[in-house]
């Protein structure tokens, strides 16, 4: 651990005017971001006597080994300067939200030439309309399924709708009305846009203008005695408000609004969202708050506020936002929520009336959720350091491994093989930086040697990056930078990412002696000497470490056995499905994949022409030659490929599929 003084600035150097700051560990990695109107007066209270520091922030500073910072004109700028940071660098120190589970979000893709209903969850996209989040996906379909009589937008995915226009027959949907079966014609693409338009018109609460119009058109086809038209409008408007009534109106004055409110704890916050559109609740939402960062509740809710408005479109954003708590500068944040939106938005705590018991609603339901949640992970903060403790203890290392990396071999007896390394932070999974490595060069069930290259090649980037950022002098054995393979690191030219440039604190091996010994070997080869080894063995659970003849155990109750259990398993399930992956690509290879010039889109003007394999190999060449794209020379190639290769059983040519006589199609495929 350092210590602050040695990196505090020098007196007078940092200002006392706004601006966003981060603190970076020994490795140049930031580990937290913050802002502040008067930046001396902030930091100065990092470098005070540690025992007055909260535990947290004194983890931090500590933990840290420099800091930097950047001027800015307004507090305004400075929020979205941190937000953009935050963002950019997942500090750990920073507060984390971790949603309780992914919303699904009734979407419509309005970039698409025909634009589709469907149900979305995890990131949003461009060119596609939400709306939500709901709190379940079968309230979404429940909702969509009265309105498809009114807007009949199409619902199928982009391979059923391919597949319908190629057999000319809609789906179901399109033979019950439910579909404008635009797969066949039998709407225009500018009309179907139309209807997809309507429908997010009617969603976005314009909803008493639709309804009074079609009521105006049911009562004039009454007037021209066309009862079946006038009976077709009526069941339309009564499917509409059924959907109305499924959201009950809460705030009377057609209100667009976002309200939040949040319970807290000194370790943990739970946060509930209610968004209400057209004074209808249209969606609701809930988050666990880590409190990783010493926050008041001011402080936690504008950095609420930053996490879900900033990446929100303009349409996300409600004209009002109703909290329990302002921001620390409840005027800064307003003028960006604004900016966000393009118009004004009011951010107030509400005193009376209908939206303060509407935001008390919400209040309680955070109360419950952080309940809850303590009830099914009680004391979950302090376990995972309870574990990296034990882990110290037992291994005697310096300091608690806040990042463990672990690597994982997966084979089908000698074939395919490969290797999965995960990270884990603070005893959680960092995905952003789990690898897959092919290890290619040699076959057999050697695990030592795969563990020794995955190591070797692991480190070796590590090292490359260092040299590429001026950390260490440029040595021939260490491999020129750029010339990444892979991996997933980057190509030559390309500018330094120092995504994979920090090395564990700990490095686990799934596996025992053998395999400790092959990766502290690699570690030695590349003079690497500051990151801690082990293995963790199955049979025992057994902990190896380098050059010991006996293995450390742990208690069967151990946290620290439960954290290294977990980051195994996690190895093992990424290594054993990318085998999957890589297995099931090899059992479809198609013998036409190997002939120079013949792709997908050839590929397919083949599979028109010879469905069968063995269609293709009694074609005569000149036959092949006059499929059109492929000429006589690309026909001479198949033909001398197909001559080399040993006679069976007919494989379609795009998909693998064996077929014995090209009509019966067998259950099993293989190579």
């Amino acid at each position: 651990m350092a210590d602050p003084s040695t990196y505090r600035p020098e007196p007078g150097s940092v200002p006392d005017s706004p601006g966003v700051y981060r603190f970076r560990d020994a490795h140049g990695r930031v580990i937290y971001v913050g802002k502040a109107k008067n930046l001396r007066s902030r930091l100065s209270s990092y470098f005070q006597d540690i025992a007055n520091l909260h535990p947290r922030t004194a983890t931090m500073v500590t933990a840290a080994a420099a800091v930097d910072w950047v001027v800015v004109n307004t507090e305004v700028d400075a929020l979205q300067l941190e937000y953009s940071w935050i963002k950019e660098y997942d500090p750990r120190f920073n507060v984390r939200y971790r949603d309780d589970k992914s919303y699904p979000y009734l979407a419509v893709t309005l970039a698409d030439e025909f634009p589709r209903i469907t149900v979305m969850r995890g990131a949003k996209r461009a060119g596609v309309r939400y709306f939500g989040p709901y709190s379940h996906a079968w309230a979404i379909r429940e909702s969509v399924d009265l309105l498809l009589r009114v807007f009949p937008v199409r619902t199928c995915s982009n391979g059923v709708f391919r597949r319908a226009g190629q057999v000319g027959r809609p789906c179901l949907l399109g033979y019950i009305g439910k579909c404008s079966a635009p797969c066949i014609g039998r709407i225009t693409a500018e009309d179907h846009r139309l209807l997809a338009e309507d429908f997010c018109d009617f969603l976005a609460g314009h909803t008493t203008t639709y309804i009074k119009n079609l009521e105006r058109e049911m009562k004039a086809a009454s007037t021209e005695l066309d009862f079946e038209r006038a009976a077709r409008l009526r069941d339309d408007v009564a499917a509409l408000r059924r959907a109305l009534e499924k959201n009950a109106v809460v705030l009377g004055d057609g209100t667009d609004a976002d309200l939040i409110g949040f319970a807290e704890d000194p370790l943990e916050a739970a946060v509930q969202i209610f968004h209400v559109r057209g004074g209808r609740i249209r969606g609701q939402r809930g988050f666990i708050v880590e409190k990783v960062e010493d926050l008041d509740r001011a402080s936690l809710m504008e950095q609420l506020l930053l996490q879900l408005y900033g990446e929100e479109s303009t349409e996300g954003i409600p004209r009002e936002v109703l909290v329990n708590e302002l921001p620390t500068d409840d005027s800064a944040a307003a003028a960006w929520l604004s900016q966000r939106r393009g118009s004004l938005v009011s951010l107030r705590v509400p005193q009376r009336g209908d939206k303060r018991e509407l935001l008390e609603t919400v209040t309680r339901n955070a109360a419950q959720g952080l309940a809850l949640h303590k009830t099914r992970r009680a004391g979950d903060l302090t376990t995972r350091s309870l574990a990296l403790a034990e882990i110290q203890e037992a291994l005697t290392l310096p300091d608690p491994p806040l990042r463990i990396e672990c690597i994982d071999v997966s084979n089908l007896q000698g074939t395919s093989v490969v290797a999965s390394l995960v990270v884990f932070e603070d005893g959680l999974p960092r995905k952003s930086d789990y690898r897959k490595f092919v290890i290619k060069g040699f076959e057999g069930q050697d695990d030592v040697r795969a563990i020794h290259e995955v190591v070797t090649r692991r480190f070796r980037r590590y090292l490359d990056d260092r040299v590429e950022t001026g950390e260490l002098p440029q040595s021939g054995e260490i491999g020129s930078p750029g010339t990444h393979d892979s991996d997933g690191y980057r190509p030559a030219g390309d500018p330094v990412v120092r995504r994979f440039a920090y090395p564990p604190s700990l490095l686990v091996v799934d596996g025992g002696q053998p395999q400790v010994a092959a990766a502290a070997r690699a570690l030695d080869e590349l003079g690497i000497d500051d990151i801690s080894v082990c293995g963790l063995a199955k049979r025992r659970e057994e902990i190896w470490l380098p050059g010991l003849e006996d293995p450390v155990i742990l208690p069967r109750s151990s946290e620290g056995l439960y954290l290294f259990q977990r980051i195994r398993d996690e190895a093992h399930r990424v290594a054993i499905t990318h085998h999957r992956q890589r297995r099931s690509k090899a059992m479809t290879h198609s013998v036409l994949d190997d002939v120079p010039g013949v792709g997908p889109t050839r590929q397919g003007a083949l599979r028109k022409a010879f469905p069968t394999l063995t269609k293709l190999r009694a074609a005569r060449e000149e036959d092949i030659a006059a499929i059109p794209g492929i000429g006589p020379k690309v026909a001479a190639a198949i033909v001398a490929a197909l001559s080399s290769d040993a006679p069976g059983p007919s494989v379609n040519v795009m998909t693998g599929e064996i077929r014995d006589d090209g009509s019966h199609q067998l259950e099993q495929v293989t190579e």
